[in-house]
């Protein structure tokens, strides 16, 4: 990590937002027209620039007080395989374990494959006790 840059509590801009989304296969999946709402509504945000652009993020969100989601962990794939995704978790982890309270509720959705750097910060899959579900509306 030497020639990056780690942001901590900065969050990215909509235009990086949509840059960084985008060279990861996920411009399809989401509302740009809204991501500014979003990032703004972040509990905690960590940013990771070179030169001044930026090429990682990731981002907390939820109520602040019980429920917690990590969300939006993004590396450019020109930078990946660095230890960026690495220095953006510990840095997410970091705020949750000085600011989350007793019992919180740690949760995030993990992309097929990479599941196992998300157990090295021991997220947990609980099934079959507990099934990980969601919905995403669609207005078509």
């Amino acid at each position: 990590m030497s020639n990056y840059e780690v942001l901590l509590n900065t969050f990215p801009t909509s235009d990086e937002y949509v840059y960084l989304c985008s060279s990861v296969g996920w411009e399809n999946f989401m509302n740009f027209e809204v991501a500014e709402t979003s990032i703004r509504n972040s509990v905690f945000s960590v940013i990771v620039k070179e030169n001044h652009n930026i090429i990682g993020m990731g981002r907390v969100v939820g109520d602040g007080a019980v429920y917690f989601y990590i969300q939006d962990i993004v590396v450019h794939p020109e930078h990946q395989g660095k230890g960026i995704g690495e220095n953006i978790m510990s840095a997410l982890m970091t705020y949750l374990q000085e600011n989350a309270p007793d019992k919180a509720f740690i949760g995030l959705f993990a992309s097929k494959g990479k599941e196992a750097f998300y157990e090295r910060y021991d997220f947990k899959n609980y099934s079959p006790n507990m099934t990980g579900m969601f919905k995403v509306i669609s207005h078509d």
